[in-house]
Formats: C-alpha cells, structure tokens, sequence
C-alpha cells in the first residue's frame, strides 16, 4: 500500500511539482515531492484588459452596476470620488517620470566629472612624463658634451710614451667613430663600470626612488578586505598630491622660485627656552639648535637662554627683537598723577607709638570712649588696630595703635611708613624708654611730624619736665623748649588733656592740607592680616587712594581677590570706603603679608596673572638666594654649624604681624652654639600638617592666640608631639630661652682644693713608684683630679691610684698630715715636685 492511498497529493494548484532529495545521518536518503508557485507575470499594455476582465469589483464596474455600488453613495458622489482617484494616479506616473529623468541627469553629470577627472589626470601624467623625459635628454646631452671634451683633452695631450698607432688600428677606430656619431654616443666612451654607475647625478636617483614610491603606492580607494590583508602601502594624501602638482608647475615654469623670507617681531623676555624662541621666529629647533653651538653653546631644546644670546640668534636668522620684561603685567596698575582740581580733603591718618605700658592705647580708649584695654591679654597691646574717632568739632580722625613691645618693631615701622602724624606717648613717671627712642627714629625715617603726649600726668611722682629734658638727647625740641614740636600734658586716666591734644593734631593735619582723589581705583596698604575660621582670609586695609567699593577686583601683594564684604571699626558692613578710611576686607584667596600695596584692576585675569607674576619672582629670589653660595662656603657652613645645636620650632599665630614679630624675636635668642630655627610659621589654627612637620623635625608647635583643631589635637596625643598656647609674648620668648638654655653644654669650672709637697719617692713592687708627700695647703682627696709640677710647669694631669695614711687607704687627707700617693699610669716623679689637687664641677649656662 502506498503512501498516497491512490489519492493526489495536496497542492497549491495550478503549482509545478517538483524533488528534493533529503540526506540523513548513516546514508539514509528519502524523497520528497514539493511544488513550487509560479511568479504572475504582469505585462504593462494588457494591464486594463485583464484588470477589467477578471476583477468584477474594480471602479468601473462598481461605478457601472448599481447593485455593487456602496450604500448611500450617489451618482455624483462616486464621479467625484473616480476623477480624484484617476488624477492621483496620472500624478503618480508624472513624479515617476521625473524621478527617473532626474536620475538619468544625476547619473550624465557624474559620468561627465568622471571623464574630467580621469583627462585632467592624464593631462598631469603626460605633462610629468614630458618633463621627465626632457630632464633625462638634458642631462644626457650634458654627459656627452662632457665625455666630449675629456676626449679632446685626451687626444690633445702628446703621448711621448705610447706607440704610433697603426694604419689598420687608425681605420678601426675611425669606423667606430663613424658608426658611435650616427647613434649618439661617443666611441671612446668605455663600459660603464660599477664606480661611473655610482657617479651618477643625484636627480637621477631621486626619480628613480619617486618612480619607484609612486608605483608602490596603493590607488584606488580602500576597501576593509585589503585593509585586513595589509596589501598595498599608504595611499597618498590630498595634500601631497597638491605639493607635488605644484611642485610640477613650478618646474615647468623654469623651475621653483625661493619663497620670500618673512621677518617677524620677536618678543623676547629676560630667560626663553630653545624650543619657544625657534616657534616664535616660526623657524626649525635644531637650525637654532646648529646656531647657538656655532657660538660655543651646547644646549638642547629644553635649555634656557639669556635675553642677550637669543638677541643675537634672531638677528642671526633676519627677525627683529623685541624685549619685554616679565614685570610688564603690572603696567595694569593705574599709576597716573592727580590733577588738582580732582583732589578733595581727606582724614588726617595718626600713629599712637611708645614704649610698652606707657598708655598709649588707654589713650586711645579715652579718646573713643572705648576699652580695647580689658581684652588685652597681660594688658599689653599685641596687634595693630585701626579706628576712626570723630572729634568734639566734627573732624574724623584715624587713629593706628601700635605695639610697644619690643619685639614688634616691624610693626612700629609699617606704622610709621602710612601715617601722616606720629603721637608719641611717654608717661611722665617713667620718661624715654628702649621703645621711645625707636619710635622716634621711625618717625624720622618716615620724615612725618612729631606730636608729643606726656601722659600719666596725674600720678603724684609724674615729673613732664624731665620727659622734656630727656627728649633733647634725641634731637627732639618741644615747643615748651622753644622747638617746633609740640607737647600736650594728657591723662587717660581722668581725661585731663585729651581736647587739647585733638586741638594740635586737627592744627598739624591743618598745616599739611591732607588731599586725595576718592574717584579713581582704590589702593591702600595692608595694615593686619589673618585666617579667620568662619570667614577665611581677612586683611585690615588703610585705604590711602581713590575709594574701594564692594566687588571691586585687587591684588594684594602675592594674593587676589573680589572684595565681598567691607566691614568698618565698629563691625558695621559698608559698600564702600573712601581715603583714609580703614576696613576689613574679605574675599581673598590666601593670607597676605602685613605692609603689602592693594591695587585695583580692572579684570579678574590681571589680577592672577600679576599674582602668578609675583610668587614667581619671589621664589627666583629665593632660588638665586640659595643658589648664590659655593661649595666652598657650603662646606665651611656645614663645619661651622657641626657643633651648632638648634632648637626647631613651629609657630602659628593669629594674625600675620604676631607672627612676624615672634619669629624676629626668636631669631635674636641664641649664640654661636645654639640657635632657634623657626621650621615654619603662619597665621590660623594649628593643623594636622604641622603637627606633622612636628613630628619630624622633633620640634614643639608653638600657637600664640590660637588653637588646634581636633584632628591636631588627636595626631599630637598620638605622635607625642608638644603642643604650647601662649598669649603673651613675654612668656614665649622666655619659655624658648629657657628651652635653648637647656641645649647649651654645661660650663666646666675647676676649684683647687690643695697643694702638696712631694718629700722621698719610695719604689713599691707591685705598685710602682710612690711618693711620701706632705700636705701644705687645703686637702687632698682621693676622687679628686691632680696635676704634677715640676719648677711650676705642669708636666702630668690625671688621677690617683691610691692614697694611704700609714698604711691605710683613705679617702682624704687634711693640710699639714704626710701621706702617700701613686699616680694612675705615671711612674716619672722626684723629689721636690709640687702636686695640685683639684676638683670639676658643671655650671648649667643660660642665653
């Protein structure tokens, strides 16, 4: 029985039929029968006729036969509907026609740019061939007319040796002459051999190699199959084919004409790298590299040369040199003058200066109406401080409170280099003091006028006139003495005085017509600076010029900033401050040093390039610093500092005058055998970091009105290191006295306790040679050290082996008792020698 039972297999009708041979695993095959459906076939001009005969559905019979027609739709309705489908279907045979018209015309134009493409470039390669073959001709015609006249020369050269040429010889070598004329080349041109080859002109060669390179390059373009496989080499670049057309033209034109040279302005600083001058005079590194070492100067690239040298190689090469300096960037900072018209009254700027205690800031207190005195640690004024007091008769007034403390002199100095009055403050009971006098040299050095006030004029031992007297040694004359200083008898205590002392300094401001110009950029000097830790950076600045304002852009010293907030004497925010008006300033982006310049600029980029301007230039400084001493000198430091000790310290401070005048004075404590070495100093908290430095240099953090925060506090309880708070000066500098008092070496005194007279020398066996000797003055001890004189010269110093009374050892023997005594190590001793018996003790040393 068959598979299809005698029933027709199923088809798709009206389907070829057709096998397929399956194949399986073990040689097993089967057929199957499949058919396949046979593509319609749609021939364009029968398309209406079969469309109308065998669809009965389509618009026209639709349209025709009512009864087909959709509900609802009327005669006119369905006309309607016929024309709009006939008209997108003429529609659609239109953009149909023209899209292929348009490609036909796309099609023409790239086949046409083809063919340009293609003529233009044989064009190139013919004219490039041309050129070729007439340099070869040329060249050739040049190696005949040479090989030409060598013959001459030859020929024309008398042979005395060689032999006359025969007959038959002379007909050969004009035959071959003849023929050698007809074909171009010359008869007695021998072969060439390997050395003529070599000879050949270099042109020869480089068209050989551009042949050469130019047939292996790849053309066509590059397809991933022949990327992959790596056949061809690099296919030649846009540009290079422009070079070498141009190249090409130039040669044609009767070869290539040499670019002009373009001079250029070279801008020259004082220092310049190799590599940076030859890429501003747009020339090669190393053709400047050849010229320097032509001048004797063997440098690379990364080399740096003076302004000089690099003068000379840019005239070596044609440009010109324009020296700049780097000091060029602060020509920002408006420097014009004032005219006089722009020039408006401004508050006299006064200095209160001193000897410490003398009530310098009590006045002021007095004056103000404030008590800046309570919150002074020890009493005594540590900082700068800035105010502006506002006079009975409506005058304003600033006043700068400075240190007496001996160790602020710096700040005495930048005291007296922004004021225009100096206050010296002497108090009647006490008269001048160290501090007076240095005071006064400030104001000298700072060529502003005196106003003298003799204060604690109520104490019953106050004695002004003796302050006066004093003063003459100083070449200072009051005006009770017929000078032109003037003096005011004042009391802080009761106030008695203090009108009378305005009233001179509202006269002295008076005579020296105090002007400046508020509408111009402001500057002004830094009077105190410190790191405040909720606010950052703060610098308290004298404004001196023109006037500061809120958001105004300034550099100050090696710092920048925008001015955030300005914050007056009393703590009030102002927008702006005018002439002689001081104010704390915030917005800075690091701690400046007190006694820098503040100056406006315009920009936020002049401001940091100025700043970056200006930590370079100090660390050349301090690079050249160092850098200035010999090996020599290194050397004899580090022999001279060997038995040197030194006492390392950190300091941080409040504010940056502190620490100024700190470490000034611990540079003064020490001698030639011990020294204070400040390791490092700052304005703000104690910090990790210098716990850390601590740590390492084995040395105390030192904070004067600071404290460590708790990451300090934690690292110096593990590491071990100390951690001291001062918040007067005078116990710092003593406690580090005492410190390095304690690194001195001990002194070594000797304290003679006896003399004794050597009688007999007896010679002990066992012992060695003993003197019987008599004590003449003081005692003998056994511990104690002795020396041996001899016609009072000291001819042995050591110890003794033993001392005995009798025949027993003893510790000591008292004068006018004999006894024995050996020396330790020592045998030469006689009779009549004198021993000296004495003994060490250390002394501690202090600074």
């Amino acid at each position: 029985m068959s598979d299809t039972d005698g029933k027709k297999p199923l088809g798709l009708g009206g389907g070829r039929s057709g096998h397929v041979k399956q194949s399986f695993s073990h040689g097993r095959t089967h057929n199957v029968v499949v058919e396949t459906k046979r593509k319609r076939v749609v021939v364009p001009g029968k398309t209406g006729a079969a469309a109308g005969g065998g669809r009965s559905g389509s618009p026209s019979a639709v349209s025709g036969d009512p009864s087909k027609r959709p509900a609802g739709i009327s005669d006119a309705e369905m006309e309607r509907r016929m024309a709009a489908l006939r008209a997108a279907k003429a529609r659609e045979v239109e953009e149909a026609a023209q899209r292929v018209a348009e490609e036909k015309a796309r099609e023409e134009e790239r086949e046409r740019r083809r063919l340009e493409l293609e003529a233009k470039e044989r064009e190139e390669r013919e004219r490039e061939e041309a050129l070729r073959l007439k340099a070869e001709e040329d060249e050739r015609r040049a190696r005949e007319a040479e090989l030409r006249e060598k013959k001459k020369a030859e020929i024309a050269k008398p042979k005395t040796d060689a032999r006359p040429a025969t007959p038959a010889d002379r007909a050969a070598a004009e035959a071959a002459a003849a023929r050698a004329e007809t074909k171009g080349v010359s008869a007695t041109t021998p072969r060439k051999t390997d050395r003529d080859r070599d000879t050949r002109g270099p042109a020869d060669d480089r068209d050989s190699r551009n042949k050469s390179r130019d047939d292996s390059r790849r053309t066509g373009k590059l397809s991933l199959s022949q990327a992959l496989d790596g056949e061809g080499g690099r296919q030649r670049s846009l540009a290079a084919m422009k070079r070498k057309q141009e190249k090409a033209r130039q040669k044609a034109m009767g070869g290539s004409q040499r670019a002009e040279k373009q001079v250029r302005d070279v801008q020259l600083p004082e220092t310049i790298l190799v590599s940076e001058l030859a890429n501003r005079m747009a020339e090669r590194t190393p053709d400047v590299i050849k010229s320097l070492m032509r001048m004797g100067m063997m440098v690379t690239a990364n080399q740096a040369v003076d302004a000089d040298t690099a003068e000379l190689v840019i005239d070596e090469f044609g440009h010109r040199a324009v020296r700049v300096s780097d000091a060029d960037v602060e020509q920002v900072i408006d420097q014009v003058e004032d005219k006089p018209e722009d020039l408006k009254p401004r508050a006299p700027i006064i200095t209160i200066m001193g000897h410490v205690d003398h009530g310098k800031t009590s006045l002021l207190d007095a004056i103000r109406h404030a008590n800046v005195v309570a919150g002074e640690a020890g009493g005594i004024t540590q900082h700068i401080g800035a105010y502006q007091v506002k006079a009975s008769n409506g005058a304003v007034l600033t006043f700068l409170d400075t240190p007496g403390h001996a160790a602020f002199t710096s700040m005495r100095a930048r005291g007296a280099q922004v004021t225009d009055i100096v206050v010296l403050v002497v108090a009647a009971d006490d008269a001048v003091m160290p501090q007076t006098v240095e005071a006064i040299n400030h104001a000298k050095a700072a060529k502003v006028p005196m106003i003298v006030a003799i204060n604690k004029i109520d104490k019953p031992d106050a004695n002004p006139q003796k302050v006066r007297t004093d003063l003459l040694q100083h070449e200072v004359v009051v005006e009770a003495m017929s000078g032109d200083v003037q003096d005011v008898e004042v009391s802080a205590k009761t106030g008695q005085g203090l009108d009378a002392l305005l009233e001179a300094i509202a006269l002295q401001a008076e005579i020296l017509e105090l002007k400046a110009n508020p509408d111009r950029p402001a500057s002004g000097a830094v009077i105190e600076a410190k790191l405040d830790v909720g606010r950052g950076p703060v610098a308290t600045v004298l404004v001196q010029n023109g006037t500061l304002k809120r958001g105004d852009i300034f550099v100050v010293g090696e710092q920048w900033g925008k001015v955030r907030a300005l914050i007056n004497d009393k703590g009030d925010r102002i927008d702006a401050a005018g002439p002689s008006v001081p104010v704390e300033v915030l917005g800075l982006n690091g701690t400046p040093e007190a006694g820098d310049v503040l100056n406006v600029v315009e920009t936020e980029a002049q401001a940091r390039e100025i700043a970056d301007y200006r930590i370079q230039a100090a660390k050349d400084k301090r690079a050249a610093a160092g850098a200035a001493i010999t090996l020599d000198q290194m050397l004899a430091k580090a022999k001279a500092d060997e038995n040197v000790a030194e006492l390392p310290v950190v300091i941080k401070a409040d504010v940056q005058g502190s620490a100024e005048a700190i470490v000034q004075a611990l540079e003064k404590i020490g001698n030639d055998e011990v020294r204070v070495r400040v390791l490092h100093y700052g304005v703000g908290a104690i910090t990790e970091s210098d716990v850390g430095l601590a740590e390492a240099s084995q040395a105390p953090v030192i904070g004067f009105n600071v404290r460590a925060n708790a990451p300090a506090r934690n690292a110096a309880n593990q590491k071990g290191v100390e951690i001291r708070y001062y918040s007067i000066i005078y116990d710092l500098v003593d406690d580090i006295k005492a410190a390095a008092s304690g690194l001195l070496s001990a002194e070594v005194r000797e304290n003679f306790i006896g003399y004794a007279e050597i009688k007999e020398v007896f010679r002990v066996s066992g012992v060695g040679n003993v003197a019987g000797c008599l004590v003449t003055e003081g005692v003998a001890r056994r511990s104690a050290g002795v020396r041996l004189l001899r016609d009072n010269v000291v001819i042995h110093e050591g110890t003794l082996k033993t001392l005995k009374r009798f025949k027993d050892e003893v510790k000591e023997v008292q004068s006018g008792q004999e006894c024995g005594m050996a020396f330790e190590n020592y045998d030469d001793i006689r009779k009549g020698d004198v021993i000296e018996i004495f003994e060490r003790e250390e002394v501690q040393r202090q600074l």
